[in-house]
């Protein structure tokens, strides 16, 4: 998302942690376990649009921002996106719960997991098997954490699945991808091939600029609650999107 966030306003300036806070991330502390750092930064609560789903997120956002800004990114990692449930996600996780026949006994690929929510509605909603992909190392433990709460199976994998492809996946899943056009010149590619090769793909959007404009059909609209910090709304109103042959 580079220095904005995906609603385009520039991310809050940095400021200095507190030392404890230092201590705690350059030491011997969480900083050095994923699972740990998650635990101590986060609480296990309820999205608001999918409330039959816990994950490990974060009460402020902005404040863990910076700190992930100040801290994390001295060990290469991105922003703490897995952190945060974002709408497109919450949007096709409440879907994927009201429409389980869509991945029911089906072999499913959740693309860019962050918290893994949509994997977990997947798993919840009976698919046979479900993979949920992402580059971020703390976005894998969470999603581990959070598959663990919600007492069902989900395999994090941080294989680059842009270069790959989804082959031996039934479904596609894609929760709020479309939010910078570089990122969105590749997935759109990824996710057109795997159409291509039979599966159902899906994503959610809640009108980034870079969404499909063509082949594609909105199948469910809904109305999101977020956080005001990271969006220009306390509700998003967010599609889930089929694409198209």
């Amino acid at each position: 998302m580079g220095d904005r966030l995906p609603h385009g306003r520039s991310r809050p300036a940095r400021h200095r942690l507190p030392l404890r806070r230092r201590d705690v991330m350059t030491g011997d502390g969480p900083a050095r376990d994923p699972v740990a750092f998650i635990r101590a930064e986060t609480r296990l609560i309820a999205p608001p649009h999918v409330p039959e789903i816990r994950l490990h997120l974060a009460d402020e956002a902005l404040d863990l921002w910076r700190r992930t800004e100040e801290e994390l990114d001295q060990m290469g990692l991105p922003p703490p996106y897995w952190a945060f449930a974002w709408a497109g996600g919450q949007a096709l996780a409440r879907h994927v719960l009201d429409h389980p026949e869509l991945v029911a006994g089906r072999r499913v690929l959740d693309f860019a997991s962050g918290s893994g929510i949509v994997a977990i509605a997947a798993a919840m909603a009976g698919a046979a098997s479900v993979t949920a992909t992402d580059i971020d190392r703390f976005s894998l433990a969470a999603i581990a954490l959070n598959a663990e709460a919600n007492g069902v199976a989900v395999t994090p994998s941080g294989a680059d699945v842009l270069a790959g492809g989804a082959a031996g996946h039934d479904v596609v899943l894609a929760g709020d991808v479309f939010y910078e056009k570089p990122m969105a010149d590749r997935v759109e590619p990824f996710l057109r091939a795997a159409q291509a090769s039979g599966a159902l793909v899906l994503f959610g959007d809640p009108g980034r600029s870079y969404v499909p404009k063509s082949g594609v059909e909105a199948i469910a609209t809904y109305e999101v609650p977020v956080t005001r910090a990271l969006e220009d709304s306390e509700v998003k109103r967010t599609r889930v999107w089929r694409l198209l042959p």
